[in-house]
């Protein structure tokens, strides 16, 4: 528990605020809310490691933290879309993206309710920022639908791809899908990618 702690306040000073979400107010439509999870590095990279933790975990996690993140994404999405400040949103963002690599990389293998409140946490922030995209103007419940289709069939990939390299070479290939998902974090932080 105190790695967790530690490896989350140690990720959140160090990342600095990037355009993850560049695009405020250009979100329009259900393609367009599908379509932005989907083409969004930080994003994709955040579900794929909820999805590989998940099964690195498995049993109720399997199912509870990729639930637990769309579920919580939605309220964040809808404190967005009524522009609702909540503090630290991109670097939350690129925050996640590190720590839960590292939770994949590390096999870091909590009660099933704190690795959900950890994925909770982010998927606030990653619900906020795509909530706050929706233009003005827009009924913006069809783009944080489309997000939210895109964001569980992105769990479902993560998943997929652990369970699958689970059984070619289960503990190294999904630590190294850790790492990766820890560099593409770290990536964006330094503002290389």
């Amino acid at each position: 528990m105190r790695l967790i702690s530690t490896c989350i306040v140690l990720t959140a000073a160090f990342v600095m605020p990037a355009s993850a979400h560049p695009s405020i107010g250009s979100a329009v439509s259900f393609a367009a809310g599908v379509a932005h999870p989907l083409t969004g590095l930080d994003h994709v990279t955040a579900m794929l490691a909820v999805g590989l933790w998940a099964a690195v975990k498995g049993q109720h996690a399997l199912w509870a933290w990729p639930l637990t993140f769309v579920a919580v994404m939605l309220i964040g999405g809808v404190l967005g879309l009524t522009q609702i400040y909540l503090p630290l949103v991109e670097p939350g963002i690129l925050a996640s993206i590190v720590v839960l690599g590292l939770m994949v990389a590390a096999a870091v293998n909590p009660p099933v309710w704190v690795g959900a409140a950890i994925i909770g946490l982010f998927a606030l922030l990653h619900g906020h920022a795509h909530g706050a995209e929706v233009a003005h103007t827009v009924n913006g419940l069809e783009y944080i639908a489309g997000f939210a289709l895109a964001t569980a069939t992105l769990h479902v990939v993560g998943i997929g791809l652990a369970l699958t390299m689970q059984r070619a070479a289960p503990d190294p290939v999904n630590r190294f899908a850790g790492v990766i998902c820890m560099a593409v974090g770290v990536g964006l932080c330094a503002g290389v990618l």
